[in-house]
């Protein structure tokens, strides 16, 4: 930001030409012995004192109040070389108290300056649009401040040399919400994001990325998954990281996903799934004991297993994850194989990753009822159950 780059102009304003001597008192022209500055307004006792209007020969002017030969109360400069110019109160030549100060470049400052530099409180406009109303420090974004950027998302906390360092909560545009320790103008430390889609991510940060995140999905259970033909069942999905330990991310649960009935810490159960018949183009693949017969008595058959697969979210062949009535007649799912996938539809996804679809082989039998299905828990190295985490599926 550029100051009153002549610094102050008392010793220079009161030299004397020795062939000629400013103006005394009342309104008087006067250029200085060195051509550089030019003065005219009002005069007191041979100073520059009153209103008045000093030309310099690059191109800058001030314009406003004087005092004994000072620069002093409110009035414009202007530099040449920045384009910059301020309006507002000075003190000895130099931007000092409340003014406005409008950047060739784009943007500006309204608030408070000392020594010609943005020191206490105001607000900055950016060229870029970006909105800053706060503490300042040595020209820079310092303390308690909000700050408002142009794609709608709004910042309020701490500051520290123009980046956002301590505490503060970001509010973005979509609905998501950031709160928690910021380092080096992003989330570093502990922190929570509310995602727009409903997921809740509570843990460390580093350098803006969530430790321990979730990378994909598994479902719970035996390697086959046997269903009794118009029996409900219940699906149970972990969320683990890379290495394979539970991405235990939180503490509370999370919104559970449609048809779900228990959502926390990385674990999602859905209770009372029903399967439906699947779509014509659809077709379980048949036990190799023989074909089974519709209500018409017609054998069905499939071109290759899994292609049947309800999902969690939106079950092609009418899965009925609600735990309603039982289905009608000739609308269940025949016996045979089919494939459960269970699907990341966080939208918008979370931090920009959907994880990848998870499987489990299931078989219809043709037996009334079937016993439920055991599952099983992800442990860690010592065999001790771990907590699933907070990110919704």
């Amino acid at each position: 930001m550029a100051a009153a780059s002549q610094g102050s102009l008392s010793s220079r304003l009161q030299r004397r030409d020795p062939q000629g001597r400013p103006p005394q008192n009342g309104y008087g022209v006067y250029v200085y012995p060195n051509s550089f500055f030019r003065y005219e307004g009002e005069w007191r006792g041979g100073k520059t004192h009153g209103r008045g209007k000093l030309l310099f020969k690059d191109g800058s002017y001030y314009e406003g109040e004087f005092a004994d030969g000072e620069i002093m109360g409110r009035g414009c400069r202007h530099w040449a070389h920045t384009g910059n110019t301020y309006s507002g109160q000075f003190v000895l030549g130099e931007p000092q108290g409340h003014g406005v100060m409008e950047y060739k470049a784009g943007g500006r400052y309204e608030g408070e300056l000392s020594h010609g530099v943005r020191e206490g409180h105001g607000c900055l406009v950016d060229p870029d649009g970006r909105v800053y109303w706060g503490a300042f420090h040595n020209n820079k974004r310092h303390g308690r401040g909000h700050m408002a950027f142009p794609n709608g998302d709004e910042y309020e906390g701490d500051w520290v040399r123009d980046q956002r360092q301590g505490h503060g909560v970001l509010r973005c545009a979509d609905g998501s919400t950031c709160e928690g320790q910021w380092h080096s103008d992003v989330l570093s430390g502990l922190g929570t994001m509310a995602h727009c889609s409903g997921v809740v991510y509570r843990g460390m940060w580093i350098s803006g990325h969530p430790v321990g995140r979730a990378a994909r999905t598994v479902i719970l259970g035996p390697q086959v998954m046997d269903v009794a033909r118009g029996s409900s069942f219940t699906v149970r999905v972990q969320l683990l990281q890379d290495n394979g330990a539970v991405a235990a991310t939180g503490r509370r649960a999370s919104r559970c996903p449609e048809g779900c009935r228990r959502a926390e810490r990385g674990c999602a159960q859905f209770e009372d799934v029903r399967l439906g018949a699947p779509p014509p183009e659809y077709h379980p693949v048949p036990f190799l004991d023989g074909p089974h017969e519709e209500a018409s008595g017609k054998p069905r058959g499939g071109p290759s297993p899994g292609t049947g697969a309800p999902t969690t979210q939106d079950p092609p062949g009418g899965s009925r994850p609600d735990g309603a009535a039982e289905a009608e007649p000739g609308t269940e799912a025949l016996p045979g194989e089919y494939v459960i996938m269970i699907q990341d539809v966080t939208t918008p996804p979370f931090l920009g990753h959907r994880l990848p679809t998870a499987f489990k082989h299931l078989r219809v039998s043709a037996r009334e009822k079937a016993p439920e299905p055991a599952t099983r828990r992800a442990t860690h190295p010592r065999g001790q159950a771990s907590p699933p985490d907070t990110t919704s599926l």
